[in-house]
């Protein structure tokens, strides 16, 4: 049994690819953005999102014909940089993380970015294909968010299993191999 975050700016996808993959009905903490954050939770390139995540989405897959058998339990983070404080908790025992980037609202991904390189959790980062988006190559994705070679950068369709399935699976595997460097944040293991 695996842990892992999916994270990423306001709007990213994130509610979605855990509704992707979850072979349960996914836990979803969806509410209706109210003119009350309409200061704080700008809209501008997602101008018909209604809902927002308020606290995290949940769903499980199983992946039982994996090189191992493998059963992924999965923490989608609200979005907004004010709730970043939530992301510790949430990323508490986790193998690592998928930061999903809305190329139309870059600037909302150097948050995610930052917030696990500072905690030392290994993480990838898969571009979320949206219709009507411009298409960047993985590498002008790598260079905007200043990404060093080790971090993955793959792209995929928030809404196609198989792709947030392969996004899962490369985590898993970038993890795995990360694992015997990776030394465990004392910002973490104290928050």
């Amino acid at each position: 049994m695996l842990k892992i975050v999916i994270a990423g700016g306001f709007g990213a996808g994130k509610t979605t690819a855990v509704g992707a993959v979850s072979e349960i009905t996914p836990l979803s903490t969806e509410e209706y953005l109210t003119e009350a954050s309409a200061d704080v939770d700008s809209l501008a390139g997602i101008e018909a999102k209604e809902t927002t995540t308020v606290a995290f989405d949940f769903g499980r897959l199983s992946l039982p014909d994996a090189p191992i058998p493998l059963e992924l339990f999965l923490f989608g983070t609200p979005g907004q940089d004010r709730f970043v404080d939530l992301w510790y908790d949430l990323s508490r025992g986790a193998v690592g993380a998928v930061v999903l980037v809305d190329t139309r609202r870059l600037e909302s991904s150097f948050t995610p970015v930052s917030f696990f390189e500072d905690i030392g959790l290994p993480f990838v980062v898969a571009v979320n294909q949206f219709d009507g988006a411009h298409r960047y190559h993985p590498q002008q994705v790598r260079t905007a968010l200043e990404l060093p070679a080790s971090v993955p950068v793959v792209t995929c369709d928030a809404r196609d299993t198989n792709h947030v399935a392969g996004v899962l699976l490369t985590l898993v595997d970038h993890a795995s191999t990360n694992r015997a460097d990776h030394t465990p944040s004392t910002t973490l293991q104290d928050a």
